[in-house]
């Protein structure tokens, strides 16, 4: 019932031209539908797995509704996190700590870089993590300016500020909007690539790993879906892949792992699959819970951003590029406190695991509930991380049977099939081995229960409201 309504809606708005939906475009095979520019070749950068790592951004949302200038997080508390992380996530994998937007980036002593984020020195929260063992991952952007514009690029005689927009020399497709909370550099310009290495060579030398940066839809066309006007000048879709290109190189050369964050992923992602490790799939996490992990506009996908407004429409969707030595798959924050009952914890985890992305733990040491680590550090489910297993839906039509029946294999030949309930009632599965091209009997595991069920050549199971049973095949 539900896909025959979109699919109506979408033919209504092709008759009749309804702009209040003419982007969605559930259930179809999309066309191309922008220009395909002219791509540079860096090699294969898609040598890492996901990450498993804990974020700073549930802590920072909290504090978007402040006085922009006001907002911070004390050493202390980042220390506190620290700790927690340390005690109980870093024993399982989860090796890294990142900071995250709604926080002010600040450049002190003739810097064009960031040197504090809120009224915290950035040495002193890189320092603070290592001490702990914990690895660093900073959100920021090499396409933006946080500096004064009067500030020197390093090692040229370019002020940053020569890098912003010059309406008598640069072309772009809003020339009237303003960058809307964001002052962008345009990369044509004499020293944006100076501009960049000293981006990279900076966060390298305070010992950084991964870079999260963020808002590129509107760096590229200025468009968002959720906006009726501009949000930016929109740089073009060139220039946009050849700094992408620029960025890449330079981050492999300094060794630090790129996340891209609210990409439109234009032509299938032709762009940030090329050039990132790692892209967004989704919508952000907000406050989390079942409607971001499963419900929210269930069954539809846009051709901007943000394309999918729930995760496992986004992994399901965007399964069609990823795959082993591929780009991952990025479905954003895991608040684990967010979620109603045991079946639905299982779930989120199940469904990043099972499509091969990361795990981002948002939780903190002092909203994580009673027993919501076990949900994390399931070392039977973590080992499909340690795998860098991508598992597929059977079917890649959103809303589909096929769509709740995944699988794919690990390296030493075993198989893992995930079966997910997304409906408010129980619901039955039966899944013969073969029609995933699986032949013979097999020794089945189930992941989560830690049991050892038999051999068997299908699965039945009856599986509750928001729940999943994920299990192990091997000879």
């Amino acid at each position: 019932m539900i896909k025959k309504f979109i699919i109506t809606g979408v033919a209504c708005c092709a008759i009749f031209g309804l702009c209040s939906c003419k982007e969605d475009y559930s259930d179809m095979q999309l066309p191309n539908q922008h220009e395909h520019p002219t791509l540079e070749e860096v090699g294969n950068i898609h040598t890492f797995k996901a990450p498993l790592y804990w974020s700073v951004y549930e802590r920072a949302y909290e504090l978007d509704g402040d006085d922009w200038d006001s907002r911070n997080i004390p050493l202390e508390e980042w220390e506190l996190n620290f700790d927690w992380v340390a005690r109980e996530l870093l024993p399982y994998g989860y090796d890294m700590v990142c900071t995250d937007g709604f926080l002010p980036i600040n450049c002190d002593g003739g810097q064009p870089y960031m040197t504090r984020l809120g009224q915290v020195p950035i040495k002193d929260l890189i320092a603070a993590a290592k001490r702990r063992g914990l690895r660093v991952g900073i959100y920021d952007s090499p396409l933006e300016m946080w500096c004064d514009p009067e500030t020197l690029i390093p090692g040229t005689n370019y002020t940053v500020g020569s890098l912003l927009y010059d309406k008598s020399i640069d072309k772009v497709k809003h020339p009237k909007a303003k960058d809307k909370w964001h002052t962008y550099i345009v990369f044509s310009h004499p020293g944006a690539k100076e501009y960049i290495d000293g981006f990279f060579k900076h966060y390298n030398d305070l010992g950084v790993e991964l870079i999260r940066i963020d808002f590129l839809s509107w760096f590229e066309d200025g468009e968002f879906r959720h906006s009726d006007t501009p949000v930016g000048k929109g740089y073009g879709r060139q220039m946009y892949a050849d700094a992408l290109a620029y960025i890449c190189k330079t981050a492999q050369k300094y060794g630090i792992y790129l996340s891209l964050v609210m990409p439109h992923l234009y032509n299938d992602a032709e762009i940030e699959s090329r050039y990132g490790n790692m892209v967004r799939i989704v919508n952000d996490t907000f406050n989390g819970g079942w409607g971001f992990t499963s419900s929210k506009d269930q069954g539809r996908y846009w051709l901007s951003w943000p394309n999918c407004e729930n995760q496992y429409d986004g992994f399901t969707y965007w399964s069609r590029i990823s795959g082993r030595g591929k780009v991952i798959l990025d479905g954003d924050f895991t608040i684990m406190h967010s979620y109603k009952t045991p079946a639905e914890k299982e779930f989120a985890i199940s469904i990043q695991l099972m499509a091969g992305g990361p795990i981002a733990v948002t939780d903190q040491y002092c909203t994580i509930g009673d027993g919501d680590v076990a949900y994390y550090t399931n070392e039977e489910m973590l080992a499909l991380n340690k795998d860098r297993f991508v598992g597929k839906p059977l079917d890649a039509t959103l809303m589909s049977p096929g769509s709740n029946i995944w699988y794919g294999q690990m390296t030493n030949g075993d198989y893992i099939i995930g079966l997910f309930n997304r409906e408010e009632e129980p619901k039955k599965f039966d899944v013969s081995f073969a029609e995933l091209g699986i032949a013979g009997e097999m020794k089945v595991r189930d992941l989560w229960k830690h049991v050892d069920e038999g051999s068997a050549s299908a699965i039945s199971a009856q599986i509750e409201p928001h729940g999943c049973k994920i299990v192990r095949l091997s000879k």
